[in-house]
C-alpha cells in the first residue's frame, strides 16, 4: 500500500472518532480489554483470555454504567390518598377481587373434602367481618375512613360502625358461605369466632342468619376483655376448642390475626384491601 493510501486512511480513521466519542461504557470496558494481546495466540487460548475478563466486566459493570450519568437515587413516590383510593374502588369493582376470595375459599373447600374421609370430631373456624359477612356498603359510604359512633346514613355517608352492626345488613360473602355450607352438608361443625364484642351477639346473629348462616357456635369477644391484638383473643379461643375435642382442620380470616397463635391444620388468608387489624 503507498503511503498515499496509508495517510488517507489515517485520516479517514480519525474522522471516524471524532463522529462517535465513546460511551460511558465505553470509558471503562475497553480499559479492561485493552490488555489483551491476540498476537500470536490460537483460538483457544484467545477464548481463554476473553472468559478470564467476564468475572472482572460483571465487578466492574454497575460503577461503569454510571460514569458520566446522575447518579441520584430513582425514588418511587407513595400513591396519594386519592389514588389509593381509585385502586381500591378498581381491584372491587373489576371482580378481581371476589374472585381472588373465591380462589382462597376453593382451596379451604378443597383440603375440607381431602380431611372428612378421615373421620373424627372435625371443625371449621370462620371469622364474621370481611370474612363471612362484607361491611362494604358502610366502608364505601365513608369513603374508607374507619367511624364508630353516631348513625349510619346509606349510601352517602357517614355510616358509624355500630349503627351498621346493629342494622344487621351486611351482605354474604358467597365463596365462604358456600364452604361453611360444605362443612355443614359434611358433618363438620362450624364455629364463628369475631372480635365483635359481646353486646353485638344479637345483631350479629341475625345477620349470619339472614345472610345463609348456620353454625354450631358463635364465639363473640368479651365485653371486659382489654387485649387489644385480636390473636391474643382467638387464639386461647382456638385452643378451647381442641381441649373438646375438636380438630380445626380449616382456619380463614381475612387478616392475620384471626389466624396467627396456632391451633388450626391450615389457615387460609382472604384478601382485605381496605384495613388492617393487628
Amino acid at each position: 500500500m503507498s503511503k498515499t493510501s496509508r495517510s488517507a486512511n489515517r485520516r479517514i480513521q480519525r474522522r471516524r472518532n471524532q463522529r462517535s466519542p465513546p460511551t460511558a461504557i465505553d470509558a471503562c470496558v475497553p480499559r479492561l480489554i485493552r490488555g489483551l494481546d491476540d498476537r500470536g495466540k490460537t483460538m483457544r487460548s484467545r477464548l481463554r483470555s476473553l472468559w478470564s475478563i467476564v468475572p472482572a466486566l460483571v465487578l466492574f459493570g454497575a460503577g461503569c454504567a454510571g460514569t458520566g450519568l446522575s447518579t441520584t437515587p430513582s425514588v418511587v413516590a407513595a400513591p396519594t390518598l386519592v389514588e389509593a383510593k381509585r385502586q381500591v374502588n378498581a381491584y372491587v369493582d373489576s371482580g378481581r377481587y371476589e374472585a381472588d376470595i373465591a380462589a382462597v375459599a376453593d382451596q379451604a373447600s378443597a383440603y375440607l373434602e381431602s380431611r372428612v374421609h378421615g373421620g373424627g370430631k372435625l371443625a371449621i373456624v370462620l371469622d364474621v367481618d370481611e370474612t363471612a359477612l362484607s361491611n362494604l356498603p358502610s366502608l364505601r359510604a365513608n369513603d374508607y375512613g374507619f367511624i364508630i359512633p353516631g348513625p349510619c346514613d346509606l349510601p352517602g355517608g357517614p355510616c358509624g360502625l355500630g349503627a351498621w352492626i346493629r342494622m344487621a345488613q351486611a351482605d354474604a360473602i358467597k365463596p365462604v358461605l358456600a364452604l361453611a355450607r360444605l362443612a355443614r352438608a359434611r358433618g363438620v361443625a362450624v364455629f364463628i369466632l369475631t372480635g365483635r364484642p359481646e353486646w353485638a351477639r344479637a345483631p350479629t346473629e341475625r345477620n349470619l342468619r339472614t345472610a345463609g348462616y348456620e353454625w354450631t357456635a358463635l364465639i363473640l369477644k368479651p365485653d371486659a376483655l382489654t387485649t387489644k391484638l385480636a390473636a391474643d383473643f382467638k387464639a386461647p379461643e382456638r385452643k378451647k376448642l381442641i381441649d373438646q375435642g375438636y380438630t380445626i382442620i380449616v382456619n380463614i380470616g381475612d387478616q392475620m390475626s384471626d389466624l396467627e397463635g396456632g391451633f388450626a391444620e391450615r389457615t387460609y388468608k382472604l384478601p382485605n384491601p381496605f384495613y388492617f387489624l393487628p
